[in-house]
């Protein structure tokens, strides 16, 4: 990692699966690092925190902030080099409200924390955390793309609030940040575009979209079978990497894609397979297109998003973050298994045996 030079760095959403991780990263580092939770009450939802802290050569100290409170982040701001901000709703599936539960919080959310770098001298580098789903909406947009792979110069254009909130909502944050930072001279920023984000959690909480799919690719959610939706997937240590990466190099600049490889659930599952054989319930086949088109809206799922999704693979560009960021990827099979020991000794999984 590049020099640190004694920074302070603001962590948004401190409590959050890669936002725990980016801030231990930073205290094992020695970096002083302020962190906003949204409710200083709720001890137990960061206690993960200060017992990292403890252990740490880095000094942590906990807000509270809420992105749609205007100026409520100034405090843990005042004194930041850095702000790294990855506080942002994550849901699928059934949403009954966009606005309020995804699109509000990313798009305000990003305005009130960038407004506040504006007003904060100390500020001189942004870290957004935005996503993959901001370059595309569908996987039938990689057949729009000039080489059958998705790099960091492609927007996602097909999502609405309608049929793509979750996508919709981090375009529209990630292009609201670029138009904000092209008109500030003292600080810069830096956007990461993750892909699917998994491996191990430093909290025991399941609340978390993709531990929560790692736990019913497990306990036999999908024992008929899986739909055939690819991800590109990548390791919540890498990520963590990259932030840091991103915030302490002069020379980072722009939009970085991490992703480790696409692989589709069964892909997962067969992971899993191999080391746990028949003593996990997962799925062994993946169900047909036409199947998925069928069932899909009993479960929240619209046959628009199975037309333009299911059963097509897709693939990134990765090589910006290897060149600028020196991230070496962590093997995903290696992921994947580091994942599910912590959910068994956390008990989110059950095995025969343990």
């Amino acid at each position: 990692m590049a020099e640190k030079n004694d920074m302070k760095v603001l962590v948004t959403g401190g409590s959050g699966y890669v936002a725990s991780w980016i801030v231990k990263r930073l205290l094992d580092k020695g970096v002083d690092v302020n962190t906003t939770v949204r409710n200083i009450e709720s001890i137990g939802k960061f206690a993960h925190l200060r017992k990292i802290a403890n252990e740490a050569p880095g000094n942590l100290e906990i807000f509270e902030a809420d992105l749609l409170k205007e100026g409520s982040f100034a405090s843990a701001m005042e004194g930041c080099n850095i702000v790294i901000h990855t506080a942002s709703p994550f849901i699928i599936g059934k949403i009954k409200n966009p606005y309020k539960s995804l699109i509000n919080p990313a798009l305000e959310g990003t305005e009130n924390v960038l407004s506040t770098v504006n007003k904060t001298p100390s500020v001189k580098r942004v870290v957004l955390t935005s996503s993959v789903v901001a370059i595309y909406g569908d996987n039938i947009d990689i057949a729009q793309t000039e080489e059958g792979i998705f790099n960091e110069s492609h927007w996602n254009t097909t999502s609405t609030p309608e049929t793509q909130p979750y996508p919709y909502s981090k375009t529209v944050a990630e292009q609201r940040a670029w138009e904000m930072a092209a008109n500030s001279d003292r600080w810069d920023m830096v956007v990461i575009n993750p892909g699917f984000v998994i491996g191990p959690s430093l909290t025991i909480r399941n609340d978390s979209t993709s531990i929560n799919l790692m736990i019913q690719l497990a306990d036999g959610t999908f024992k008929m079978g899986t739909p055939a939706v690819h991800n590109g997937v990548v390791d919540v240590r890498n990520i963590a990497d990259a932030h840091l990466e991103a915030a302490f190099r002069p020379q980072a600049n722009g939009r970085y894609i991490l992703v480790n490889q696409t692989m589709s659930f069964l892909e997962i599952a067969n992971v899993l397979r191999k080391k746990y054989g028949k003593k996990l319930k997962l799925p062994k086949n993946e169900l047909p297109k036409w199947l998925v088109m069928l069932m899909g809206p009993l479960q929240g799922i619209k046959r628009s998003y199975v037309k333009n999704n299911i059963g097509i693979p897709i693939a990134f560009d990765n090589s910006r973050s290897k060149q600028d960021l020196d991230i070496n990827y962590i093997p995903v099979e290696q992921t994947i298994i580091d994942q599910a020991e912590q959910l068994l000794s956390d008990n989110h999984i059950d095995i025969g045996g343990r």
